[in-house]
């Protein structure tokens, strides 16, 4: 007789959503657009289960719901929506998904739509997906934060690793229980970041932290133990500084891209700008950095018209590319984050089924597989990349 359960997702995809409520909670989203939670919720056999692993993403493409499935992960936590009325924003296979794959009410799914159909072969395959986005956001310690640490030179310090834990698992079972190797995805190397290890600007030395004070821009009231969340940062440093020291700062702590735009006054140098407070927002920035009165505005991307208004005004604008600004979290925070909360939610959930009935030698061996592993989506990424003219002159000063 079949143990495919209709009615239920996997133990371990609760687990994985107990884990970002706590972290992360859905109260904290704005929900006048926003649409967080368990987006799809897969049916669990426990005979054909998914690996206990979390695959966190940026947004749910079709290249990351192919990852989700070929690594066998359980959930996808997306960051970002995706599906508006016609399913149009990102996803999770029990994939973190920062902005919901599922945005606003639909009407129907069919394999027609590309998004709609990732997540049904999602679902065929057992894979749930949740996304936190605004939560995330909002969160002390959470994007917004993690930004400002960036900017100020302070990001936060890595937490400890057991000799197990820095071990990655990259096995899986097939059919009958036997373990076999995790495939391996090939080398990307488009617009490809590299992250610096959380502390590691403090350890070089070259750029040391800045005395400052910040505060949010759009509180966020009503949730206990999250009184200090809100949308948006703002730093002021308690002293000038320089806006290349500011460039260096951020570029190093989103990977080192190649490039990314500055806009500043006209008839300026950014040589000689400094800059004493900065307004911070991840991805688009427009609505909630508008009413802002700061030196430089710092976000995922910008209007035209918005950043003329805002150099017009004196100004500075650093803009990243919409998920550059956000997809540095998933590795400098999240993933060790969602680790640690993990370890100890799995562990109270699998003792709380076991007690709940009788469970089949099938349940058995799901109960008692311990482990436990979050990974970054290799295949997401910002849709743009840089292209660099080797053969062109270079017009105006370097940095430094």
């Amino acid at each position: 007789m079949s143990s495919y359960t209709t009615d239920r997702a996997s133990p371990f995809t609760r687990a994985v959503v107990s884990s970002m409520r706590k972290l992360y909670p859905e109260a904290l989203a704005d929900k006048s657009f926003d649409n967080t939670g368990l987006l799809l919720e897969a049916p669990f056999d426990p005979i054909r289960r998914q690996m206990n692993s979390v695959l966190l993403t940026i947004d749910l493409t079709k290249a990351v719901a192919d990852e989700a499935i070929q690594r066998k992960d359980c959930v996808v936590v997306s960051y970002r929506k995706s599906i508006p009325t016609t399913v149009d924003e990102y996803r999770l296979t029990f994939l973190l998904d920062t902005d919901p794959i599922i945005f606003s009410g639909l009407k129907c799914l069919t394999l027609a739509d590309t998004q709609q159909q990732s997540l049904l072969r999602l679902a065929l395959e057992g894979i749930s997906v949740y996304s936190p986005h605004t939560a995330v956001d909002a969160a002390p310690g959470g994007l917004g934060d993690w930004l400002a640490d960036i900017v100020t030179g302070a990001p936060p310090s890595p937490p400890e690793k057991s000799a197990e834990q820095s071990k990655p698992k990259l096995e899986e079972r097939n059919g009958n229980g036997a373990q076999k190797p995790r495939p391996q995805l090939s080398q990307r190397t488009y617009s490809r970041p590299t992250y610096p290890t959380p502390g590691e600007p403090e350890k070089n030395g070259a750029l040391p932290p800045t005395s400052h004070s910040r505060s949010v821009i759009t509180p966020v009231e009503g949730v206990k133990g999250f009184e200090d969340a809100g949308m948006g940062r703002i730093v002021k440093f308690h002293q000038p500084q320089p806006l290349t020291l500011l460039i260096e700062r951020i570029a190093r702590g989103v990977g080192n891209p190649k490039g990314f735009p500055v806009a500043i006054p006209q008839g300026r140098q950014v040589e000689e700008i400094s800059i004493r407070s900065v307004a911070i927002c991840a991805g688009s920035g427009s609505h909630v950095l508008r009413n802002v009165n700061a030196d430089l505005l710092f976000t995922g991307e910008l209007s035209h018209h918005d950043a003329l208004s805002a150099t017009e005004q004196g100004r500075c604008v650093i803009t990243l590319f919409h998920s550059n600004s956000e997809r540095g979290f998933l590795h400098n925070v999240l993933k060790d984050q969602l680790t640690a909360m993990l370890k100890s939610e799995w562990q109270r959930v699998r003792k709380q089924v076991k007690e709940e009935a009788f469970l089949s030698s099938e349940w058995e061996d799901a109960m008692n597989d311990e482990d436990v592993l979050v990974e970054v989506s290799e295949a997401d990424r910002d849709p743009y990349g840089m292209v660099l003219l080797q053969s062109s002159t270079q017009v105006g000063k370097p940095l430094r």
